[in-house]
């Protein structure tokens, strides 16, 4: 029996996709979200992504079966928690303050969201990395934010705006390339919390 036979297939998979460094790895997955942000979900495949980081294309399909399965990992190994580290002491300019961070990131991320946004209603998987990788980290420090808050007084426990500043927050994001033509930028965030944020909340 050789020693491959004797390892087993999962062992021999294992050690195939173990011949990918780390810094390769996200080379791949930089490279797959940025076709995705310039040309769209649908005209990403895995061919393109073998061309432009010069690899074979069985290179890929050996690590990610499939296209979603590799724009899902991509996805959740490219989080990061934009807003974690805001703590000001004060709700207000916390709430400034994630509107500046998600000033400098909105172009990028919201390409990504729109690029992505018929493939996700299709894939369960798709759909799941996004949240994890995109919404999920920064809705949870937005609620550490507003808890904050709560804590110190600033804003009733109860007050009915609470649950729905991560909506507004993220919808401004999502909406104003919409209506305007152009990504929220940091300026044009913190206009909004200070017009329409901050006064839901009853905070001046």
């Amino acid at each position: 029996m050789t020693s491959q036979a004797a390892e087993g297939p999962e062992t021999v998979v294992a050690s195939r996709r173990s011949k990918i460094t780390p810094e390769r790895e996200r080379e791949f997955f930089d490279a797959v979200l940025e076709q995705i942000r310039e040309c769209g979900y649908d005209s990403v495949t895995m061919e393109g992504i073998a061309a432009s980081t010069r690899c074979s294309k069985s290179t890929l399909y050996r690590q990610w079966k499939t296209k979603p399965q590799f724009v899902a990992a991509a996805l959740r190994a490219s989080r990061r928690v934009r807003f974690a580290g805001i703590d000001t002491g004060s709700l207000a300019e916390d709430l400034r303050q994630a509107a500046r961070a998600a000033g400098d990131w909105s172009g990028k991320d919201t390409r990504l969201l729109q690029a992505l946004g018929h493939a996700v209603t299709s894939d369960q998987e798709l759909a799941q990395a996004l949240r994890e990788a995109l919404v999920h980290p920064e809705i949870a420090a937005l609620e550490e934010m507003l808890a904050r808050g709560v804590a110190r007084g600033e804003v009733r426990a109860d007050h009915p705006a609470l649950e729905y500043i991560p909506a507004m927050m993220f919808g401004v994001l999502r909406v104003r390339p919409v209506l305007n033509g152009q990504y929220a930028d940091a300026d044009y965030l913190v206009r909004f919390v200070e017009a329409a944020v901050l006064p839901a909340l009853g905070l001046a």
